[in-house]
């Protein structure tokens, strides 16, 4: 399966690192959409990006912009990761 073409949601008010762990964040969505991703990994990198965007507001403007490109729901998946427990697998079946 090719990667669709799409932008991520990034603000140029962030450093070159805050950039990557949002981009990290939402390649761990797209992972447990195309497959499956530890849920330890997955949350940490949540974490990663709950620190560049720790407003629930922003949160949310963010997640409705890269579901509207890519098709992915952040939402479902970070609600999945933390239900689950270290050692679960999260993927969205």
């Amino acid at each position: 399966m090719s990667k669709m073409e799409y932008n991520y949601p990034i603000s140029h008010h962030w450093t070159t690192e805050e950039i990557i762990d949002v981009v990290a964040f939402f390649q761990a969505v797209e992972n447990a959409y195309e497959s499956q991703i530890a849920r330890e990994k997955f949350m940490d990198a949540y974490k990663a990006f709950k620190k560049v965007v720790p407003s629930i507001a922003e949160e949310k403007t963010i997640f409705k912009e890269f579901e509207e490109a890519s098709g992915f729901n952040s939402y479902r998946i970070v609600k999945k990761a933390k239900e689950g427990q270290d050692g679960d697998m999260i993927t969205f079946k």
